[in-house]
């Protein structure tokens, strides 16, 4: 199998929280595209939930990632 197809299904809905000093932000995956390198990412930010898409990245170890924070540029696909 894979890497891509592995790492797909390793975290497919797979849920992440991030503190960002006054609250915790919820990330579940919900799709991943490597042939675009995008991640698409389903987060709950204060009650309000939004299905973006970031870049999908990859350190120097072949694990990947994508970046959260408001200098970082993203798509959002769904409000």
């Amino acid at each position: 199998m894979p890497k891509e197809e592995s790492e797909t299904k390793k975290y497919y809905l797979k849920e992440f929280e991030y503190f960002d000093g006054e609250s915790f932000i919820t990330f579940n995956i919900v799709s991943i595209n490597f042939e675009r390198k995008t991640i698409e990412v389903a987060v709950t930010d204060r009650g309000k939930i939004s299905v973006i898409e970031y870049d999908l990245r990859q350190d120097g170890k072949g694990d990947f990632y994508f970046e959260f924070g408001p200098s970082y540029s993203c798509n959002k696909r769904h409000a």
